[in-house]
């Protein structure tokens, strides 16, 4: 089913349950997205591939090792970080009555807690809310899913709306090769920061990820936030690369 793939998402691995951290959900799904890459690399080699495969801060530079030691692009290798920029969109919308289809947040840093950055400032409507509700929002982004997950009991995490932006993603990147050029949020190697690994907008076009985009003017809140989501995001691009090191000689 892979073969002659130009884009393949990766829903895989098991949902986070309550009490769950993201480095228990690391030692299982790692796991799982290897065995998934390794059939990407095998049959699709060239296809764009969006992992939706949690921890995404951590098993992004994991797979990317594994394209690297095969001799393959790991530039092929996109953390959809989507719902993150849905979630900051719709607070924005329910908190200023601005039209949803007006507002676009970008949401950058990684795909957990802290690490997630949505930058308020750089949106017209968000930009009309006061500090306190700004820093508010931000922190309900950061814990958007955990939210459902206590909201669901155990049940399982975000689904309906991660097929959204899943969607909204792999349209995004096929519209572009098709030679449409599309932005859209995503976690990918990057030089935007000293991170070998950073969300920020990303433009797909014919030949998968073909400009990463500075993050632009920060306020002081996002500034400081900037340097915390970094510290943390480090830490997690660590975390893969030594899970990796382990899988790689079992």
């Amino acid at each position: 089913c892979l073969k002659g793939c130009d884009l393949v998402l990766i829903p895989a691995g098991v949902p986070r349950k309550p009490g769950m951290d993201r480095a228990d959900l690391l030692n299982v799904n790692i796991g799982i997205a290897k065995d998934l890459m390794e059939a990407c690399a095998k049959f699709c080699p060239n296809a764009i591939v969006g992992l939706i495969v949690n921890p995404v801060n951590s098993v992004v530079p994991a797979m990317c090792e594994l394209y690297k030691q095969k001799g393959l692009d790991p530039r092929r290798i996109l953390g959809v970080t989507t719902l993150d920029v849905v979630r900051a969109n719709k607070f924005v919308h329910e908190a200023t009555g601005a039209p949803l289809e007006s507002i676009q947040v970008s949401v950058v840093g990684g795909h957990a807690g802290a690490t997630i950055l949505p930058l308020f400032s750089q949106d017209a409507a968000a930009a009309t809310m006061s500090a306190d509700s700004i820093a508010a929002m931000d922190k309900r982004v950061q814990d958007a899913g955990t939210e459902v997950v206590t909201a669901k009991a155990g049940k399982g995490s975000a689904t309906l709306s991660m097929a959204y932006a899943g969607a909204r993603f792999g349209r995004a990147v096929l519209a572009g090769l098709d030679g449409e050029r599309r932005t859209e949020c995503s976690y990918v190697m990057s030089s935007v920061t000293e991170l070998p690994f950073f969300t920020s907008k990303v433009t797909f076009g014919p030949k998968g990820v073909e400009e990463v985009h500075p993050l632009g003017a920060l306020s002081a809140h996002e500034q400081k936030r900037l340097e915390e989501a970094k510290k943390l995001l480090k830490a997690e691009i660590e975390d893969g690369l030594k899970a990796f090191g382990g899988l790689s000689k079992l």
